[in-house]
């Protein structure tokens, strides 16, 4: 059986979440690797698919109905521990520092992760406060293909390096002043969006 999916309201559940948000212009094979990898290595309870109703850096353009890509979450998701959310939508936010903020207050139970790709921690720096964002969310990286050491040698990696911990001490203990972050060890998913809707005949976008 499923597991509710979590709503704007909130919930007492207490569990261990990572959040894995994206546009999924369509999800794939890719976010689902990264979901159960997360899982595994974490000792996460659940991955929430954080399906975005508009990304800001990301152009309007070749982007599919909302309701396309939280069909195509879906789809990948188990709807037991990898769950498709339509949590952003509903509470109205577009910025991930506003969605951590507001799902702390309504999940005050559950601790959260938040899961990314390597090209996401390369472009952490153009985030909306992302500094808050690092100091109280443990962030956990995902290999990506051509992306990774790139990463790794970017200006968030530089910044945030002494807080950076083995994915097994991730989310040990209690919840440090500033917040850890890791590189999951994990094979480099080679599924891109950007390659699935080209075959398709969309937008390279």
């Amino acid at each position: 059986m499923g597991r509710t999916p979590p709503g704007p309201w909130g919930d007492g559940r207490r569990a261990r979440i990572g959040l894995l948000g994206g546009s999924f212009n369509p999800a794939h094979a890719g976010h689902r690797h990264v979901a159960e990898r997360a899982l595994r290595r974490l000792g996460l309870d659940e991955v929430w698919l954080l399906v975005s109703p508009g990304n800001p850096l990301k152009p309007r353009r070749g982007m599919a109905p909302f309701a396309e890509r939280l069909a195509s979450a879906r789809r990948i998701a188990d709807g037991r521990r990898v769950i498709a959310a339509d949590v952003e939508a509903r509470l109205g936010t577009r910025y991930t520092v506003d969605t951590l903020a507001r799902l702390r207050r309504r999940f005050r139970r559950a601790r959260f992760v938040l899961v990314v790709g390597a090209d996401i921690l390369a472009q952490l720096p153009r985030w909306k406060h992302w500094r808050r964002i690092a100091r109280t969310t443990p962030i956990a990286v995902l290999p990506r293909p051509g992306e990774t050491q790139r990463a790794l040698h970017g200006p968030a990696a530089r910044a945030l390096a002494r807080h950076r911990r083995r994915p097994g001490a991730l989310l040990r203990g209690p919840a440090p002043a500033h917040a850890p972050w890791t590189l999951v060890p994990a094979r480099e998913h080679p599924a891109s969006a950007t390659a699935i809707r080209a075959a398709r005949g969309g937008a390279l976008v």
